[in-house]
């Protein structure tokens, strides 16, 4: 069973750095990874996880802030509007600093795509979750996985779901990307899986004869 060292630096990094900013949180203790072996537990990669890299994509920002956002929404219990404030304040664009992403910071990200992503998955939280449930194993439930993982399937859920652009397999692969910068384990394969599945059931029109993902 891994212990605090099985997430990756840059899973580490948001979550400390989240404590630090909400002061009633910081007593909270954080959710643990664990075994490596299971979705949700990450362990780290060879000589360090690197930060999901989003240099002039800033699509691919918006999607990791998104993910931050609602991790922290969870995690404090803040509402969704709120963390979308602080986002927009004190992280995206260049009015958030000089830093980059090891600084908590996404400089280059679509400011209005993150804004949709994490209203959109706070709005219809339940309904989202609810698809999500829907393709994992009755063993693993929604509330079982890591909330970095929970996060980032409640993101690519609700631009598959209600809309109609991108296309499935650009969100997929964004998120994929996603997983990996966040885990070194066995989460990328599982969430691939998940959201080809997802993707499969909410656009169903665009995997006509088309060969399934691997997955969980």
């Amino acid at each position: 069973m891994a212990g605090e060292k099985s997430a990756t630096p840059e899973l580490d990094r948001l979550r400390a750095e989240i404590a630090a900013e909400q002061p009633e949180a910081a007593a909270a203790t954080p959710p643990k990874p664990a075994d490596a072996k299971r979705p949700g537990k990450g362990k780290p990669q060879r000589g360090g996880a690197p930060a999901p890299q989003q240099r002039g994509r800033p699509r691919t920002g918006a999607r990791v802030a998104a993910v931050q956002a609602l991790y922290q929404s969870e995690h404090t219990g803040e509402p969704a509007e709120s963390v979308v404030a602080q986002f927009l304040r004190h992280r995206i664009g260049s009015a958030a600093g000089d830093g980059g992403f090891e600084d908590g910071r996404v400089p280059e990200a679509d400011a209005p795509l993150f804004s949709a992503i994490v209203r959109r998955a706070a709005k219809h939280g339940a309904t989202l979750d609810g698809i999500i449930a829907g393709h994992l194993d009755a063993g693993w439930p929604l509330t079982k996985l890591d909330p970095v993982l929970r996060a980032l399937l409640r993101a690519a859920c609700a631009e598959l779901w209600e809309a109609r652009e991108p296309p499935a397999r650009v969100v997929i692969n964004e998120y994929l990307d996603i997983a990996h910068g966040f885990f070194g384990g066995e989460e990328p394969r599982f969430a691939n899986g998940v959201l080809d599945a997802m993707a499969r059931a909410l656009r169903a029109e665009e995997f006509a004869g088309a060969p399934r993902r691997a997955g969980p």
